[in-house]
């Protein structure tokens, strides 16, 4: 099941590495953490950086990070559950 969120504030835990980019790792949503077992895809907005990861969980997740406010927002979750109607598994 697919699902458009109400653009949840998240507690994301990231990693610099030696170029100083920032890459997420695990979040925290509500009571849950969530580690972040691949990096799916990422890309960049005028305002915003978004990172499309798939959690231990094998939920897919969108997660968007406002440099400005310093802010991490979490605007889409799919539970990958199998359904005859899907048309992509990522």
């Amino acid at each position: 099941m697919q699902t458009t969120t109400d653009n949840l504030i998240v507690r994301v835990e990231c990693y610099a590495g030696y170029r100083g980019e920032e890459r997420p790792l695990r979040f925290h949503l509500r009571n849950r953490c969530v580690v972040i077992s691949e990096i799916l895809d990422q890309w960049q907005g005028p305002d915003y950086r978004y990172f499309k990861v798939r959690g231990d969980d094998k939920g897919i997740y969108i997660l968007r990070h406002s440099s400005a406010k310093d802010a991490w927002q979490l605007t889409m979750f799919d539970n990958c559950e199998l359904n005859e109607t899907r048309l992509s598994s990522t």
